[in-house]
C-alpha cells in the first residue's frame, strides 16, 4: 500500500487554518513562511501516521495517550514562548520575535523523560465542587462542567487535551 504524498494545498490550508487560530487566540505562528511550511507538512505526516498532529520535532510513539503532551500545540508551548520566544519546534513564536527583537535560538527540550511524565494527582483535602473540574493540558484553562469542552476556548486544544483537575 504506498502512502499519498501531502500536496501543497493541504498544506497551505493547514498553514491558513493554524494561522488564523494562533490570531484569534493571541499566538503567532514563525513568520519564516518556507520554514513554517515545512512544520505544517509535518504536522500532516504525523496526523497521517498516527492519527493525530504529534509535533514534528519530537518523536512519537504512536500510543495517543502517552503522545498527548506533544500534540500540537503541545503542553510545553507556552512555556517556551515565555522562556524563549518560541516553542520547541519554533512553529509558534512570540511578539518579540514577530517583531524581530528577539532572535529564535535553540531551545532545550522541557518534555520530561518517559516514566517521568504527567502522574494522576492524588485528592485534594478539600471537599470536592459539585461538578468536575477540568484543566487544559496546553494553556491551562479551567472549567466546571459534567464533561470537558470539545474544543479549549482559549488555545482551541481538542477535548482528548483536558485532564480531571479536581
Amino acid at each position: 500500500m504506498s502512502e499519498t504524498r501531502i500536496s501543497p494545498e493541504q498544506v497551505d490550508a493547514l498553514y491558513e487554518r493554524l494561522e488564523r487560530e494562533a490570531e484569534a487566540s493571541g499566538y503567532h505562528l514563525n513568520p519564516d513562511r518556507e520554514f513554517t511550511r515545512g512544520l505544517v507538512e509535518g504536522l500532516l505526516v504525523n496526523e497521517r501516521r498516527y492519527g493525530y498532529p504529534a509535533c514534528p520535532c519530537r518523536l512519537a510513539t504512536g500510543d495517543k495517550q502517552k503522545d498527548l503532551d506533544i500534540i500540537c500545540p503541545c503542553d510545553y508551548r507556552d512555556p517556551d514562548l515565555a522562556e524563549w520566544g518560541a516553542c520547541y519546534c519554533a512553529l509558534y513564536v512570540s511578539d518579540e520575535v514577530l517583531e524581530g527583537r528577539w532572535q529564535v535560538q535553540s531551545i532545550p527540550e522541557r518534555r520530561p523523560p518517559e516514566g517521568q511524565r504527567f502522574q494522576e494527582r492524588p485528592a485534594a483535602p478539600l471537599a470536592a465542587p459539585p461538578l468536575p473540574v477540568w484543566r487544559c493540558r496546553v494553556c491551562g484553562y479551567l472549567c466546571a462542567r459534567e464533561q470537558p469542552p470539545g474544543v479549549c476556548p482559549i488555545c482551541k486544544a481538542k477535548r482528548e487535551r483536558f485532564e480531571r483537575f479536581w
